[in-house]
């Protein structure tokens, strides 16, 4: 183990005053590869190819626009002391992954009805390139030094994440002399694994909404017990964590809207082979 670890520089390009942070290097790779499978996927659908670029024009800036009204909202003895500018500055940090969603919920409702597509496909066509931009995204809170658990402090456990993990992953959870719990790469697993789940899920072209549903209640799944071991939650009320709230909230309406779906959608089908049936005992 490397008791003298030494971290990597979360600067990707500086020019003088100018200053380029991997953190935005790394969600740009995350968009740029989520929006390319999208594209992918929405050719493979018929829907016209550039229908995902369109979306995201409008969906990325009121996503990161209610991931930061959604932070502050639950910051707010932070910020209302403070200049009243410090609400605005994304820039030293105070985001939240539940904003960006809603924000991106809301900008495809609004698109979908404005393209006249339907919503429930439109949303599962993006639902694997938004838990792979989640996936790839914890690692710019990896080069920031966030988003990790408490500190490592039994020896055992310790050598047990040495012993798995590569060496830079461990050296760069090594802060203050105190070496945390890396939940971002936890985290970042979780999600890849959800991402096969969703595009095998989507191989079986199950009713609409059912891909896009599944990636909400997957998610909050690893969501809720990744984030019992944060060290910087937001909170409700008193000690119970937001996003442990958020997302159970996400997994029973997600549910709940499947098994709607479902009935709904087979009840259709019910009818249409009915009407079926009755007319061609009438010819």
């Amino acid at each position: 183990m490397n008791y003298d670890a030494s971290t990597l520089d979360r600067v990707f390009l500086q020019v003088g005053t100018f200053t380029i942070y991997w953190y935005g290097v790394i969600i740009a790779i995350g968009a740029f590869l989520g929006l390319y499978i999208a594209m992918k996927e929405s050719e493979r659908l018929g829907l016209k190819k550039d229908i995902f670029v369109d979306l995201v024009v409008f969906a990325i800036p009121i996503s990161i626009l209610f991931a930061r009204i959604y932070y502050v909202t639950f910051e707010w003895e932070r910020y209302a002391g403070g200049p009243w500018w410090k609400v605005f500055a994304v820039w030293e940090g105070g985001i939240a992954i539940h904003g960006a969603l809603i924000g991106a919920v809301l900008t495809a409702v609004v698109f979908a009805r404005v393209k006249k597509i339907p919503f429930w496909k439109l949303a599962d066509v993006a639902a694997p390139s938004l838990i792979l931009g989640q996936a790839i995204g914890r690692w710019g809170n990896f080069m920031n030094q966030e988003a990790h658990g408490g500190p490592i402090m039994d020896q055992g456990i310790l050598e047990m994440h040495y012993a798995v993990l590569p060496d830079f992953i461990m050296d760069q959870m090594w802060i203050d002399g105190t070496v945390y719990f890396p939940t971002f790469l936890y985290e970042s697993i979780w999600n890849i694994l959800v991402l096969i789940l969703l595009l095998w899920l989507r191989r079986k072209n199950p009713i609409r909404g059912t891909v896009f549903l599944t990636y909400l209640a997957t998610y909050s799944v690893g969501r809720f017990f990744i984030e019992g071991m944060r060290t910087d939650s937001l909170y409700i009320v008193g000690n119970l964590r937001t996003a442990q709230f958020i997302s159970i909230l996400l997994i029973v309406g997600a549910i709940i809207l499947i098994v709607y779906r479902y009935k709904t959608v087979s009840k259709r089908y019910e009818d249409v082979e009915t009407k079926k049936k009755k007319n061609t005992k009438k010819k």
